[in-house]
């Protein structure tokens, strides 16, 4: 089965604000490269801006082959992120809020939802404005994941979550007791597989049955940018190679293990995957 995934929503550069360098990322287009990086044919759909940093974005996915052919494009500041490293783990400073994509948020056109159509499964995050897209994804018949990261109200919530297949939350500021209470919540507005990660401590899945849970081994990290994301892809790489709509238990660790493998090999670099450039300003 060859397997083609599509990430929309956002994209930005990380400006290192200690080395002067800027990364491209963001949750959608990480997705996207990470599932490239491991042999599949994927795509990302979002809106990139005009300056440098748009520009630098739009050539790294041009040589990583990422499809990038249904992209809006705007006059105006392409996203970015402000970066502190503190003993490896990032700090998001400042940000302009995803720049271009927020004041243009997708809006699919039939041509569009046809396209994404023909992807297994689409990915998309919190900080991709798409929620008022997420009904017309789904009636496409694609297995939909979606980071909540460590945000989103009830309300948010209960728009969200009844089209989502596969959801991702961070908790690694809620205690082991708060992060399955979120989980059950989560589950109950409608997200048919929760998966909870809390740093380097353990990842929790629910889908009605039991919590299952796994621990990741301890890496020391250069970097912890892109780690969640990398995580993420990897579980939903393992979870469509199986085949399995209502994956088992096997499945799921399985997955579990392939996306703390994927996250593990980002831990070891500068940037989401690399292709760093100087910026000024």
């Amino acid at each position: 089965m060859n397997i083609k995934v599509i990430g929309i929503g956002d994209n930005v550069v990380d400006k290192y604000l200690h080395s002067g360098v800027m990364y491209p990322g963001g949750n959608a287009l990480n997705f996207a490269v990470y599932a490239r990086l491991a042999g599949l044919e994927s795509a990302f759909l979002g809106a990139f801006g005009d300056d440098a940093a748009a520009r630098h974005v739009q050539d790294a996915l041009r040589e990583l082959q990422v499809d990038i052919q249904r992209c809006r494009h705007y006059p105006g500041e392409n996203g970015y992120a402000c970066i502190r490293l503190v003993e490896g783990d990032r700090e998001f400073v400042t940000s302009n809020k995803n720049g271009v994509l927020r004041e243009h948020p997708l809006q699919l056109s039939e041509d569009d939802l046809n396209y994404i159509g023909g992807f297994h499964a689409v990915h998309s995050s919190i900080n991709g404005f798409l929620e008022s897209q997420l009904e017309k994804i789904k009636q496409r018949n694609v297995t939909l994941s979606f980071d909540f990261s460590g945000r989103g109200t009830d309300d948010y919530f209960k728009q969200v979550c009844p089209w989502v297949d596969y959801g991702f939350i961070s908790c690694g500021a809620l205690s082991v007791e708060e992060t399955v209470n979120k989980i059950y919540r989560i589950y109950d507005y409608g997200c048919k597989h929760v998966i909870a990660t809390r740093g380097h401590e353990k990842v929790y899945y629910y889908a009605g049955d039991d919590i299952i849970e796994w621990q990741p081994v301890y890496i020391q990290p250069v970097d912890t940018l892109g780690a969640g994301d990398a995580f993420l892809t990897g579980f939903m790489l393992a979870i469509l190679s199986c085949g399995n709509p209502q994956p088992e238990r096997e499945d799921i660790l399985r997955a579990m293990v392939a996306g703390g493998k994927s996250a593990s090999q980002v831990l070891h670099h500068y940037g989401a995957f690399g292709f760093g450039k100087p910026y000024s300003g």
